[in-house]
């Protein structure tokens, strides 16, 4: 078996490799040869915790895995960040266990890869304005990310810690960034051609007069049940896109929506993987709102181990050991 790190991990994948690869993992989840299995996820009763494991496999890869972690409130206490999470591959041919990754980074950078692909085929191919709700470490992915894609020049954020935004805003301005850290979150929805959220919230943050006409909206945060960033009166007049339509309407941004009886499966226009492969429309005109709806999906992490994986045969890294 071949263990792969944190520090290794770091080392070998970045953004622009993921970004091609989730790209891949969800266009093949759009023609049906790739499968996320059901989720379990569970308060623990410890330590205040929250534990899940999500597995799934990408037959045209071959992929066969799982990730299995969560988050622990009280890890900064510790000198450990909060989310934890591990990612165990196996041999799609025989089923034998091949590769323990830690997943830690992996985790940031495939979430923020996940956005930055809806960016890419759902925003104005003109975006540069970002606007970020919440300013806490997965900030920073989605920013490198969506700089991956679109010509980003100035950054607009809020967060509830005027810590968390300076600390963003240092990596704004490292980057060559203008950066615009607001009071309220409306001064960043009302600015902002890509519009973020990415936090633990469980109330609307965002309402639907706050949004401007063309922009496009990745709701990052949503992916329990109870957790909410958007007006569900906003989700309701969106285009509305997904990694995938089972999570978003029971775990995602789509549920409030879905539950006011807002929405309908039948409302969502497709899964962002429908897009790539050509299957549904995407961004239909340029004053259209979009929204995509990210839940997080298994074959994302799958697929980024693999790729940790792969990238380490080639560099030599990581630690063999017997099983």
């Amino acid at each position: 078996m071949l263990v792969i790190s944190e520090q290794d991990a770091r080392a070998l994948v970045s953004v622009e490799d993921v970004i091609a690869a989730i790209e891949k993992t969800f266009a093949s989840m759009a023609r049906g040869v790739a499968r996320n299995y059901p989720v379990v996820r569970e308060v623990v009763g410890y330590q205040d915790a929250v534990y899940g494991v999500k597995t799934g496999c990408d037959t045209s890869a071959p992929i066969l895995g799982l990730k299995a972690g969560g988050y622990w409130p009280h890890n900064l206490a510790l000198g450990l960040s909060n989310h934890q999470s591990s990612t165990l591959l196996f041999d799609p041919e025989t089923g034998r266990a091949s590769a323990l990754v830690s997943a830690n980074y992996l985790t940031g950078v495939r979430t923020g890869a996940a956005s930055a692909i809806a960016s890419k085929y759902l925003s104005r191919p003109d975006s540069s304005v970002l606007g970020i709700i919440g300013t806490g470490v997965q900030s920073a992915y989605q920013l490198r990310a969506t700089l991956a894609v679109r010509p980003i020049r100035k950054v607009y954020a809020w967060d509830p810690s005027a810590e968390n935004l300076a600390t963003f805003g240092r990596t704004v301005t490292e980057l060559g960034l203008a950066y615009a850290p607001q009071t309220d979150c409306q001064a960043v929805a009302a600015n902002a051609d890509i519009l973020i959220t990415v936090t633990p919230s469980q109330r609307a943050l965002v309402e639907k007069s706050w949004v401007r006409a063309g922009t496009h909206i990745s709701a990052m945060g949503a992916d329990t049940r109870g957790k909410q960033e958007l007006d569900p009166a906003l989700v309701a007049s969106a285009a509305l896109f997904v990694d995938e339509a089972a999570q978003a309407i029971t775990i995602g941004e789509c549920q409030h929506a879905y539950n006011a009886g807002l929405i309908t499966e039948q409302s969502l226009r497709g899964s962002i993987g429908a897009v790539i492969a050509g299957f549904c429309d995407g961004r239909r005109n340029a004053q259209e709102i979009t929204l995509f709806d990210g839940t997080g999906v298994a074959l994302q992490d799958l697929v980024v181990a693999d790729l940790a994986v792969r990238l380490a045969a080639t560099r030599g890294l990581g630690t063999r050991v017997e099983y």
